[in-house]
């Protein structure tokens, strides 16, 4: 049977910016990042100021229990035609079953939050069942690496600003997909520069502190050229600051990089936008592999792989007692490169 009520987080912020709302959401999944934005905005604007003094609760799961919030969502608002009831960190609230009496029959009048973190709620049990019958509910998916820098282009363009690609993937390379912390990046660099601005890797190097000359991209850039100088100036620098640029976080974007590479040489459609949708890339970087697939024939490719997976685990103290990140990182280099 398919869910009645699960909904996108476009058309969710569309209803509440229109104040369609609904007595029970969900909020559910491994991506915390819109869990917080739909919460925040129910928080900051169901409610008049004045109407939150005596009708918006916050409560968090593990100080709380199921029959306390139900006596709270039973509750009616006090001048205002809502009260908001929400219940952060709800993966923590024991027997969260027993909120199913109160789903099926829910007070109109009340807006309950189950903000539940780092997981799902089974939807074969009856507390799901009733939400999506009486409710909303919204699953925040896993977000992965790949799908990050559209995130990022869509954030800035709604804020009047736009990024370039190579700014977009220093982001990204920095930040991995935690889009809590990109968001709170971004807003620094935003107060910084005017509207209508296009963000590049100037304004990232500058304003949050990630080198656009020496970082695992440009790395990657170099050894896709065979440009051995510049290889070793960067590792050079990853040496000097292991802790921005361990082995371990460098290893599998170059694994990332190499088997795309790989990919590539067997692409039987090999024009840009061909490549860059086989590849999950912006078509902006299609040159970087088409130069390194030029850079590393097949063969290469898979032995360049071979000696990622083999220091992969070096890196992680397997066959490896004493040699250090940058040893490690120069002979990995000086292979990949001969």
């Amino acid at each position: 049977m398919a869910e009645k009520n699960s909904i996108s987080f476009d058309n969710l912020m569309s209803d509440l910016k229109n104040q369609i709302y609904h007595p029970v959401y969900l909020l559910h999944g491994e991506e915390s990042y819109f869990i917080d934005v739909i919460s925040d905005f129910i928080e900051e604007h169901v409610l008049s100021d004045m109407e939150k003094e005596f009708n918006q609760t916050i409560v968090y799961g593990k100080d709380s229990d199921v029959l306390t919030v139900m006596s709270y969502a039973k509750r009616f608002p006090m001048m205002a035609n809502y009260q908001v009831l929400i219940v952060k960190e709800a993966q923590d609230l024991a027997k969260i079953e027993d909120f199913q009496p109160y789903i099926e029959n829910p007070l109109t009048s009340t807006i309950l939050v189950l903000c539940y973190k780092y997981g799902k709620l089974d939807k074969r049990k009856g507390l799901y069942k009733a939400i999506d019958k009486n409710g909303v509910a919204f699953e925040s998916a896993k977000f992965y690496d790949n799908k990050v820098p559209d995130w990022i282009n869509d954030y800035v363009r709604q804020r009047n600003y736009s990024i370039n690609p190579k700014a977009a993937a220093l982001l990204t390379e920095f930040l991995g997909a935690d889009l809590g912390k990109i968001a709170n990046e971004i807003q620094k660099l935003l107060i910084n520069i005017p509207p209508g601005t296009e963000i590049n890797e100037d304004y990232v190097e500058k304003n949050i502190g990630i080198s656009k000359d020496f970082n695992v991209f440009e790395l990657q850039r170099a050894l896709g050229r065979k440009d051995i100088v510049q290889a070793n100036y960067i590792i050079r620098y990853f040496a000097a600051n292991p802790r921005e640029n361990p082995l371990v976080k460098v290893i599998p974007i170059l694994s990332s990089f190499f088997t795309k590479v790989l990919t590539y040489h067997y692409l039987p459609d090999k024009s840009k936008n061909a490549v860059a949708s086989a590849l999950s890339v912006n078509p902006y970087f299609v040159a970087d592999y088409q130069q390194a697939a030029k850079s590393f024939p097949v063969g290469k490719t898979v032995s360049v792989i071979s000696s990622l997976r083999e220091y992969d685990l070096k890196a992680k103290g397997v066959d490896n007692s004493s040699t250090s990140d940058g040893e490690l990182m120069r002979e990995l280099i000086f292979k990949i490169l001969h």
